[in-house]
């Protein structure tokens, strides 16, 4: 595996050498085991601790099949999607894995006792499979998370709606966080040249995801003016959602939960910012019933921070908590459009709301394989930055993952795989340079590039 450092590092391998690099029969990676998946049963959700479900282990090399990549792990980051595999919710990822794994012989490598996880990665790739063109050996790359099959005309029009549709290292085994990752060569894009490996490993799931949320058609057809309210909007998903709407022409009411937050928000270039825990809103009574009143509330302040005006769009992805509260203040005709429910799936609200003013609901999951390329192409360019706040090390992903449960951390955390050091990888320093003060706006101290 050191040689393989060794020609990333060196930034002077060229394709054949790294072609004619031996492959390592095993390589470390962050695992659940199928035999713990009642590990925490009897807990509520906030007490189930990640770090005493997750196992740094070494795994064998999986056999590489048609259309297919290999890939040197620099870097990973941590979604609520790897929190929910390392708690068991809302069901063992192990279900998935053996769903997949009956469809053919070649899926089958994915049923195993040991799930590698982890949606996002940044590296090289080392070998691609028959079929595979568009990538070579040595490729510096960053990888989305659909996994797709399109046999079916279902997803021709929309990868997302094909029926086979799974995302990486979620619902599919071999995932990003570890040395090696297998992907399919079409979850492949070129990685942001003046972005650190860390920074690069960090935006993929979120990113996408909140492009196809808020700009794409697909979503909410986000157009310049619009009044977008952005919850958890210094978030790994909300902060690129208040960045795209910028980067759009729209105004966004950023919601976040302290004053550091709000000033995160600021700097991104956002004026209307509501703390939601100093202006103290509860919008539920108890935990059966909500509050229309402080529903009122709220788009009384919404209305005072956009001179009058209710939102178009309503960003939503805390879900259960907030839902009710969403609905409510969208204008009339105005669009709320979810994903993920990190508060609880179970959403509640007052559909007289939703009906007799003509509002939508759309529902949005990460993103087909343009709308992840046009978000990292955005990267690339330097008009959105990462938002990597913290990076942690392959052993410690279990801390990683317990501090994005608890939600002590704020935009996103990376996890360093293979590359030695922070700082590595930037090939563009006049972009970087031009950019510096955006790229690190998460991230106190500021670490040195090399």
């Amino acid at each position: 595996m050191q040689d393989i450092v060794s020609a990333i590092v060196s930034g002077e391998a060229a394709p054949e050498d790294f072609a004619a690099l031996a492959l390592p029969g095993s390589y470390r990676a962050v695992t659940l085991h199928k035999s713990e998946t009642d590990l925490f049963t009897g807990l509520a959700g906030r007490d189930k601790d990640p770090r005493k479900s997750v196992h740094l282990d070494e795994v064998p090399v999986p056999e590489l099949g048609p259309g297919e990549a290999l890939v040197a792990v620099m870097s990973s980051s941590v979604n609520y999607n790897t929190v929910w595999s390392s708690v068991f919710e809302p069901l063992p990822t192990f279900d998935f894995l053996s769903r997949y794994g009956a469809r053919s012989p070649l899926a089958r490598r994915h049923d195993l006792p040991y799930h590698v996880i982890g949606s996002d990665l940044a590296g090289v790739v080392l070998r691609t499979g028959p079929g595979v063109n568009a990538w070579k050996p040595g490729d510096e790359v960053v990888a989305h998370c659909l996994s797709v099959e399109l046999e079916s005309p279902d997803g021709h029009g929309d990868t997302m709606l094909d029926p086979e549709q799974r995302i990486w290292g979620y619902e599919t085994n071999f995932g990003g966080l570890a040395e090696l990752a297998l992907v399919r060569s079409n979850q492949l894009m070129p990685k942001p040249a003046h972005l650190t490996w860390e920074e690069a490993g960090t935006p993929g799931l979120v990113a996408s995801t909140a492009y196809r949320q808020l700009v794409s058609r697909n979503g909410a057809g986000m157009k310049q003016g619009d009044n977008v309210l952005i919850w958890g909007a210094s978030g790994g998903v909300g902060a690129f959602a208040t960045q795209f709407a910028l980067a759009g022409g729209a105004n966004p009411v950023c919601v976040v939960s302290s004053e550091k937050k709000a000033e995160i928000c600021r700097a991104m270039g956002a004026e209307a910012v509501i703390d939601r825990s100093a202006e103290g809103y509860r919008f539920w009574k108890d935990e059966h019933e909500q509050d229309p009143r402080e529903w009122k509330r709220f788009g009384k302040r919404i209305r005072e921070l956009t001179g009058g005006e209710d939102v178009d769009i309503v960003f939503e992805h805390p879900g259960r908590e907030t839902f009710g509260a969403s609905v409510f203040v969208a204008r009339k005709g105005g669009t709320i459009v979810t994903c993920a429910s990190t508060s609880g799936y179970k959403h509640e609200y007052d559909n007289r709301y939703l009906w007799m003013s003509l509002k939508r609901i759309i529902g949005s999951h990460f993103a087909n394989y343009r709308e992840a390329w046009e978000a990292n192409r955005l990267i690339a360019k330097g008009r959105i930055h990462p938002t990597l706040s913290k990076t942690y090390r392959l052993e410690d992903t279990g801390q990683a993952l317990y501090d994005v449960h608890r939600n002590l951390h704020q935009g996103k955390v990376g996890v360093l795989a293979l590359a030695p050091r922070e700082g590595l990888g930037v090939r563009d320093r006049e972009l970087r340079e031009k950019h510096l003060t955006a790229i690190n706006r998460f991230r106190v101290p500021v670490p040195q590039a090399g």
